[in-house]
């Protein structure tokens, strides 16, 4: 599913005009990058959480010059879903 399904979808069920459906998922996406790049959490009630794991330093190798690196710790965004949501998942879809 993209941006453009969840658009449209939404659009279908409330009956809002696309475009103001457009800016109002825009407008939570942003918020949502800009407040893990200031370093907050964000947290959605029975959907999940937005979070910023950190990841340690580790060593890994260049394969085409047969040299080692060093990778040094950096935090990712990640996304961790409410168990409501992951039993709705696992008893709503099937294992392929």
């Amino acid at each position: 599913m993209t941006k453009a399904d969840i658009v449209s979808n939404i659009s279908d069920k409330t009956g809002i005009e696309k475009a103001d459906v457009l800016a109002a998922v825009e407008a939570f996406m942003t918020e949502v990058k800009d407040s893990l790049e200031s370093g907050d959490n964000v947290y959605l009630r029975g959907f999940g959480s937005f979070i910023i794991k950190t990841r340690a330093e580790k060593t890994g190798r260049n394969i085409s010059k047969n040299t080692t690196i060093k990778i040094p710790a950096h935090n990712i965004p990640a996304f961790k879903p409410a168990k409501t949501f992951t039993d709705g998942v696992k008893a709503k879809v099937s294992v392929k």
